[in-house]
């Protein structure tokens, strides 16, 4: 019976290492299915983020970010088509990194397979390679073709000598970099000693052969600075001890022939003299700004030192390290066209450069011209030329540069193609003037930049294109847009003197000898024109100019000396400005006090109609004051304009009010120029009124500046205007007026419009009559005189204001009317009239 009870003690052993066994496979199938549901939101929550990342390069194609996140949530689906064609859309607007080629080889040598897999593979190495320099890719590139290009596998003779020369192309990149080059040396020996290995049982002179080469990289790596040559050394050492089966630990530079010595220790001098420069472009602690200027510092002095392949491998790696500086990519290519001048690195440097910085106008402008340089087609011109027309720029005028170099290039190919091209040539460069026209004009009127661009299109169009009418039609535009400008007359008037139209250039001085142009533009052609007809008219014709060019010189000289005699007068003190002075006391002067002071009653024996008399003298004295007040104010007013006339400040309004100087100042770096920054603030909180006035040293500055204007700052768009204190100053006395009834009296209406002394410009119908200006005193004149004109109809606006009918006005008494009271106005008066007799 003690038999079975055991085998019932065993029984129930095993029934609970079941249980527990049981219990452990559904605890793990609820670990798995929580694990399978957690897997299941996982792939839910990506699939979202995927297509809320498609959808946001739907609406905005050129965001980065955006891109690189897209191409890491297409990793974990593994979907290679996807990949590739998200990588490559992204190349073609952005420049990929070292580490993101490398990413792209690996994911499509891992999911293909093939030789058209090897052959895609190796052609993304090399676009890679091509971006930037980067060590660590060129080592992946060449140990992936060691490991599957067949040929090299085999050992064939084709297969070493690709492998060889491909190792070399790394060296010529990479080999000179001074902390990582060494890397690149030590796979090219690793693979030659491989090749020993392979051929240990063949004939011994391929054994020597491939010592040889050994050998042959050793020395060569010695004698270039690294980082780790002593190392290097070491190993070399080593490696002629166990081929010649020698030992010289004692003495390392004894084992190796002095030719070898010699080149390590000036390697050695030359790396111990950058040390310094290394060490400050590898710290991590300092800006991006600091780390440029250590680059720079760094290129400064390995030019100095004459090796420009030493020079090149340094500007390499800064603009991999900060590829979207563009004062380095300027200064690399344009050291690469001084120095290396080798076509095919000078194109590739622009074209790197353009993709990096393609805001940069200067880079576009640089790569066509080395294009043409290195004689590009027209196909690979226009295409560039295309793609800089996307970009966006800083200001128009290097749009202008981009322009006119593309027409530089046209003009040059235009004259050395044959006459089956002309055509087409010229109609190309044509196009190509309208577009920049059509563009620029709104942007840069009256400016030198587009009368040089509209000059420039009408001498082609007469010399290259033959056709007269085109280049007459190209001035007439430039008219339309800075007819202001004297320069664009002259101009025009230059090329119909060149072409032998006298006649054509006489009537735009017709046109033109009237105008108004600034500083002295107006007499300047006057006396053009004067030149002209000496030169080249009749003498008639020389009549007939001074006919029409002495009045308006005359008038001009008037002009000038009102404004040099206001300046005069204003220099004097004055006694009336003393501050103590009463204002009602102030406004009582000269005529205001004859308009206040009461009529005088009517004697007897006075004349028949004493009102007329009495208005006629008055209106002479009024006339004859307003006169001399208006010349006053509007000298006043052009001496005013003369000292702001070359005051370059802006206006700034909606300002944020936590914007200060240094906002300021940041927010037109670029224009440059700023002189002075006024914050305007309310004079009893201190707080800013969202107001500033910013002076620049030159016109030019103010001229960008403006072209700021709605930018953002601080999250607001600020507006920009030309500061102009005159205008400003004219409303606030206009408003003042307004507010003092009593100056009414006393001011008229040929004061407050000033626009006749400011404007001398000769009155149309008045030159038909009589071919002479007529000045804004001579109503004055007249008066004095005693020529009494009656103001009526148009000429309303001479009136003064005195004479004007204020409301209330009565008509005084006359005698005669005095009679006529007498005259009875009904029956009850005529019956007192009767008694009264």
């Amino acid at each position: 019976m003690a038999e079975p009870a055991k085998d019932f003690e065993t029984l129930d052993v095993d029934m609970d290492e079941v249980e527990e066994e049981a219990k452990q496979d559904i605890q793990s199938s609820d670990s798995s299915d929580s694990d399978s549901d957690s897997d299941e939101d996982a792939a839910a929550d990506d699939e979202q983020q995927l297509q809320t990342l498609e959808k946001e390069l739907a609406e905005n194609p050129s965001s980065y970010d955006a891109h690189v996140q897209y191409i890491k949530s297409l990793r974990k689906f593994g979907d290679i088509e996807k990949m590739r064609k998200a990588r490559e859309d992204m190349n073609a607007l952005f420049p990929l990194t070292p580490s993101m080629w490398s990413e792209w080889a690996k994911d499509e040598a891992s999911l293909t397979t093939g030789s058209e897999a090897y052959d895609a593979i190796v052609k993304l190495y090399e676009r890679g390679v091509n971006e930037y320099l980067s060590v660590s890719l060129w080592c992946d590139y060449l140990k992936y073709v060691e490991e599957h290009d067949p040929a090299v596998q085999d050992f064939s003779p084709e297969g070493l000598s690709k492998m060889r020369n491909l190792y070399e192309r790394a060296l010529t990149a990479a080999g000179l970099h001074v902390t990582e080059g060494k890397k690149i040396w030590e796979a090219y020996r690793e693979f030659e000693n491989n090749l020993i290995t392979a051929h240990h049982e063949e004939n011994t002179e391929r054994q020597e052969e491939q010592e040889r080469h050994i050998r042959s990289l050793y020395r060569r790596q010695l004698s270039i600075p690294h980082a780790d040559s002593e190392s290097t050394l070491v190993a070399y050492t080593n490696w002629e001890s166990l081929q010649q089966q020698k030992t010289s630990n004692s003495a390392e530079l004894e084992a190796i022939p002095s030719v070898v010595a010699s080149a390590y220790k000036k390697s050695m001098e030359i790396y111990k003299a950058r040390v310094y420069h290394e060490e400050k472009i590898s710290k991590q602690d300092m800006s991006e700004t600091d780390k440029v200027k250590n680059y720079m510092t760094y290129l400064k002095f390995e030019q100095s030192s004459g090796d420009p392949s030493r020079v090149q491998i340094l500007y390499e790696r800064a603009v991999t390290d900060f590829p979207l500086s563009s004062d380095l990519w300027l200064d690399y290519t344009c050291y690469l066209e001084q120095t290396l001048k080798v076509p095919k690195i000078v194109i590739g440097a622009y074209s790197r450069a353009t993709r990096n910085c393609p805001w940069i106008g200067k880079l576009w402008v640089q790569y066509l011209l080395s294009l043409e340089r290195s004689h590009a087609s027209e196909l690979e011109l226009a295409t560039v030329y295309e793609q800089s027309l996307l970009c966006s720029f800083s200001s128009f005028e290097e749009y202008l540069e981009l322009f006119l170099t593309r027409i530089d290039g046209l003009r040059r190919r235009f004259s050395l193609s044959g006459s089956a091209e002309d055509s087409l040539g010229f109609s190309v460069i044509r196009e190509t003037f309208q577009r920049a026209a059509d563009y620029l004009s709104p942007n840069l009127k009256n400016t030198n930049g587009l009368l040089h661009m509209y000059a420039y299109w009408a001498r082609l169009e007469w010399e290259l294109g033959k056709d007269l009418a085109a280049a007459r039609g190209v001035w007439e535009s430039l008219l339309k847009i800075s007819g202001s400008m004297l320069e664009a007359w002259e101009g025009y008037v230059k090329m119909e003197i060149e072409t032998g139209h006298i006649d054509a250039a006489r009537s735009i001085y017709k046109r033109c000898y009237s105008k108004r142009f600034m500083g002295t533009g107006s007499e300047d052609i006057c006396h053009s024109w004067l030149r002209f007809e000496r030169e080249f008219g009749t003498l008639d014709d020389c009549d007939h100019a001074v006919k029409k060019v002495t009045p308006r010189l005359e008038e001009l000289q008037l002009y000038k000396q009102q404004q040099e005699a206001r300046l005069v007068a204003e220099s004097v003190p004055r006694g009336d400005d003393n501050p103590a002075k009463k204002p009602s006391q102030k406004r009582k002067t000269g005529i205001r006090q004859t308009d206040e002071q009461p009529t005088p009653k009517r004697q007897k024996g006075a004349a028949e109609n004493p009102v007329q008399a009495t208005e006629t003298e008055t209106e002479k004295a009024v006339v004859s004051t307003v006169s001399q007040n208006t010349l006053d104010q509007q000298t006043k007013s052009s001496s005013n304009k003369e000292l702001y006339k070359d005051q370059c400040t802006a206006f700034l309004s909606n300002l944020h009010l936590q914007v200060k100087d240094e906002h300021l100042h940041s927010f037109f770096d670029d224009v440059g120029g700023v002189s002075a920054i006024r914050v305007l603030k309310d004079k009893y909180t201190g707080k800013s009124r969202g107001l500033a006035y910013v002076d620049f040293t030159k016109a030019e500055y103010l001229s960008k500046a403006l072209a700021k204007n709605k930018k953002l700052l601080l999250g607001k768009k600020v507006s920009i205007v030309r500061s102009n204190p005159q205008r400003n100053k004219n409303k606030e006395s206009s408003e003042k007026n307004r507010r003092e009834p009593g100056d009414n009296k006393t001011r008229t209406a040929a004061t407050e419009s000033t626009g006749t002394l400011e404007d001398p410009k000769i009155s149309t119908e008045h030159s038909k009559e009589s071919g002479a200006p007529l000045p804004a005193s001579a109503a004055a004149v007249d008066s004095k005189q005693g020529d009494r004109h009656e103001l009526k109809g148009k000429n309303t606006f001479a009136v003064p204001r005195n004479l004007a009918r204020p409301l209330g006005w009565t008509k005084p008494v006359t005698k005669k009317e005095e009679e006529n009271d007498e005259v009875p106005k009904s029956n009850d008066e005529f019956r007192k009239m009767l008694l009264k007799k």
